[in-house]
C-alpha cells in the first residue's frame, strides 16, 4: 500500500478525532475537523451503526495514521508485539513511541509525526552520536537523540527549539531543548502515552 498524499485534514475527518497531523493548524481554529466534524464523501453525514468490525478497524486505522505508519509495517509490529511477553496491545504502544521520529516528535523538534520524520530523513539527527536516518529506528533506555551541530545554527531549528521549551515533555524523555538534546530515562510505558488509543480493538481486530 502507498503511502497517502492526499488532504491529511480528511483522516481526522474520517476517524473523528483530532491525529494532530497538520502541527499548530490542528490546535487553531482552522482545524478542518473543529468546523466540520462529520466524516468526508457524499454520506460522510449520515447517522450509520457501526458493528464490531468496523470500530475494530478504525482504531486499527487510527492508530496506524496517528503515527504515520504504512499497514504492511503496522502488521509486523503486531506481530513482533505479539511475540513479546506482556500484552499485546500495549507492547504495539509501547513500540510504536519507541519509533525515532516519534522521539524527536516528542522532544518537540517537529510540529507533526510527518515533519519529525522528514527532519530524521534528511539527516538533521543524531543517535548516540552517529548521524542516522532512519526514522523508523526503534530507541533503548540510554539513548541520546540531538539536533546535528551543522543544523543547530538555521533558523527553523533555533524556532522548533524556542517552541519545545515551551512544550512538556514525556516523563521517559529528558530534553534539553537550548541544547537541542534529549536523554531517553526509560522505555516508554502504556501510561505514558495520552492519546485516546483503545488498543485491545486493534488486538481484536488482527486475532480474527
Amino acid at each position: 500500500m502507498a503511502r497517502y498524499t492526499g488532504p491529511v485534514c480528511r483522516l481526522c475527518r474520517r476517524e473523528g478525532t483530532k491525529l494532530f497531523l497538520k502541527g499548530d493548524r490542528c490546535t487553531s481554529g482552522k482545524c478542518a475537523l473543529a468546523r466540520r466534524s462529520t466524516a468526508p464523501g457524499q454520506h460522510g453525514a449520515a447517522n450509520k451503526k457501526m458493528r464490531e468490525y468496523g470500530l475494530q478497524m478504525r482504531e486499527k486505522q487510527k492508530t496506524r495514521r496517528y503515527y504515520g505508519i504504512l499497514e504492511r509495517q503496522f502488521v509486523n509490529y503486531y506481530e513482533e508485539a505479539a511475540r513479546k511477553e506482556g500484552m499485546t496491545g500495549e507492547n504495539l504502544i509501547c513500540m510504536l513511541e519507541r519509533r525515532l521520529d516519534n522521539v524527536v516528535y516528542r522532544m518537540g523538534f517537529g510540529s507533526s509525526h510527518k515533519e519529525a520524520r522528514q527532519l530524521v530523513l534528511h539527516g538533521h539527527f543524531t543517535l548516540n552520536g552517529k548521524k542516522v536516518t532512519i526514522p523508523s529506528l526503534l530507541i533503548k533506555a540510554g539513548d541520546v537523540v540531538a539536533v546535528k551541530e551543522a543544523s543547530r545554527d538555521s533558523v527553523k531549528f533555533k524556532t522548533l527549539a524556542e517552541a519545545a521549551a515551551n512544550q512538556t515533555a514525556p516523563k521517559w524523555l529528558e530534553v534539553k531543548a537550548e541544547e537541542m538534546t534529549a536523554k531517553v530515562l526509560a522505555l516508554p510505558a502504556r501510561e505514558d502515552v495520552d492519546f485516546d488509543f483503545n488498543e485491545q480493538l486493534v488486538v481484536e481486530f488482527y486475532s480474527k
